[in-house]
């Protein structure tokens, strides 16, 4: 599924996804002591803390954005970018304890008001903080990323080795097609070694191609991954793609 293609989406297995992926990211939540969540993340200038709390907080946002598709009455997700960020900063300082409950009611809240959603309400557009006007079976989309991706940026055990093959083969052209819609993202080719898959970000001509399997060059568009075990040919060395996400 593309960055604008509603096709393919299944409710109820994304939901069983986010679940599973949520389940395992509080497994390792549970973990941590109270020194643990102070630790610095793979985020510049977050802790754990951070991280668990944009987590829940994400969560509640996402339940506003269905909320807004399901009942047509405006939810905004975030009350604004700045409101977000003094969030995450005010709740980051918490006990791994309460950071975890936070984090499964938030998660809990979200899943509740998913089961809600009737057929047609997906399809409604709602606008996200950023000024995004998008279907809100995007806000499934995006739980799911949120959740596998920053379970890495805990700086565990956890790896994108982990993430779902589904998932990443959907991610993959899904950030391509972000790249390409971008004017500082350098053109390449991307391909998957493993599925035989290409990606085409800008215009291909002369564009370098760089392989390696999938989830490598997913981990390594997304900025988790400095790509030692991809390939580059028609370049000296891997291309820059700009921060995305």
């Amino acid at each position: 599924m593309t960055a604008d293609d509603h096709t393919g989406f299944d409710p109820a297995a994304t939901l069983d996804r986010i679940n599973a992926a949520t389940e395992h990211l509080m497994e390792t939540a549970a973990r941590f002591t109270d020194a643990d969540v102070r630790a610095p993340s793979l985020l510049p200038a977050w802790s754990r803390g951070h991280v668990l709390t944009h987590l829940a907080r994400n969560a509640d946002g996402g339940r506003n954005l269905l909320i807004w598709a399901r009942t047509g009455e405006e939810t905004p997700e975030y009350p604004s970018l700045a409101a977000r960020d003094e969030q995450i900063e005010a709740g980051a300082g918490r006990s791994t304890a309460e950071l975890v409950a936070d984090l499964r009611g938030a998660s809990a809240r979200f899943a509740a008001e998913y089961r809600r959603m009737p057929p047609e309400a997906w399809n409604r557009t709602v606008r996200w903080t950023r000024g995004q006007e998008r279907a809100a079976l995007r806000a499934a989309d995006s739980r799911l990323c949120e959740v596998l991706i920053h379970h890495v940026d805990l700086n565990t055990d956890y790896t994108p080795a982990q993430w779902p093959d589904c998932f990443v083969r959907d991610m993959l052209g899904r950030v391509a097609a972000s790249f390409g819609a971008r004017d500082d993202a350098p053109a390449m080719r991307l391909h998957t070694t493993d599925t035989g898959i290409t990606h085409d970000i800008g215009a291909p001509g002369q564009a370098p191609v760089v392989h390696g399997p999938q989830t490598s060059l997913l981990a390594w568009l997304l900025g988790r991954s400095q790509g030692a075990d991809l390939v580059v040919h028609g370049a000296s060395e891997l291309p820059a793609p700009p921060f995305l996400y």
